[in-house]
């Protein structure tokens, strides 16, 4: 499995302090069946800083960890990166990291309580630029927990987005659990990733949320969102889902 969403490097954020830390969550992805990590610090949410050269290095010595311990765990650089409008100029400064080599998939964090004004604009604009935003833990922003429909004009003008694991797992609590299934129902949804931070605060839950969602959804809705995340890891097109509009009656029950 590939987990596009995890918090792993030592050092860098509110994930582990230590590179005996990382360690364990490397052992913990391992048993989870993951088999490669996009490592994805968070940058610019007014609490980390994290350019593409200060993470690059890391991603590199936490390598030679593993590898050294013969820990079969493929490590890539990435970044969970805050929405700004001073985006577009760090890109051209070279600060920040996609999820693949041909800088055509972006990992981007909306505040928690917002969907700021400026964010259809500045998803026009990187579209324009060849880059394709990807929305992360939208189960988990205020606005589109209470109406995942708000996703539908970034869905339109081609952006992607990515649950959180622990979300369809109940992790965050039943109400975050709900609205990440109804998500999953419509296909709002496109793939899935761990977000984990640590092993005993925050783990990665991937194996567990594929699970419930091939029990509840089949198969074909967990390997489609696998195959996005190869896609999505290699720069390649992807398969986007019929996604569909939330009806009123999902926001009653």
């Amino acid at each position: 499995m590939i987990d596009l969403h995890c918090h792993i490097l030592p050092g860098m954020d509110d994930g582990p302090e230590t590179v005996e830390e990382s360690l364990a969550m490397a052992r913990m992805a391992i048993r989870q069946g993951i088999s490669h990590i996009l490592c994805t610090p968070h940058h610019n949410n007014g609490r980390y800083i994290n350019p593409a050269d200060k993470i690059i290095p890391v991603v590199q010595n936490l390598q030679r960890e593993l590898d050294q311990r013969g820990l079969a765990l493929s490590l890539y650089e990435g970044q969970e990166v805050r929405l700004s409008g001073q985006m577009v100029e760090a890109i051209q400064r070279q600060e920040i990291l996609f999820t693949d080599l041909d800088n055509q998939y972006l990992l981007i964090e909306f505040p928690t309580m917002e969907v700021p004004a400026y964010a259809e604009q500045l998803f026009f604009q990187l579209i324009g630029q060849g880059h394709t935003p990807v929305i992360v833990h939208p189960e988990r922003n205020a606005i589109f927990g209470n109406d995942p429909n708000r996703l539908l004009p970034f869905l339109d003008m081609g952006v992607l987005t990515q649950l959180t694991a622990p979300s369809i797992v109940g992790f965050f609590g039943k109400k975050i659990q709900k609205t990440a299934k109804i998500m999953l129902d419509h296909q709002l949804g496109f793939m899935v990733a761990s977000d984990a931070h640590s092993v005993d605060q925050r783990g990665f839950y991937l194996m567990e949320a594929y699970q419930e969602i091939t029990k509840e959804f089949g198969a074909s809705y967990t390997n489609a969102m696998q195959q996005m995340a190869k896609d999505l890891l290699n720069g390649d097109p992807v398969q986007r889902p019929a996604y569909q509009k939330v009806k009123k009656r999902f926001f009653l029950r």
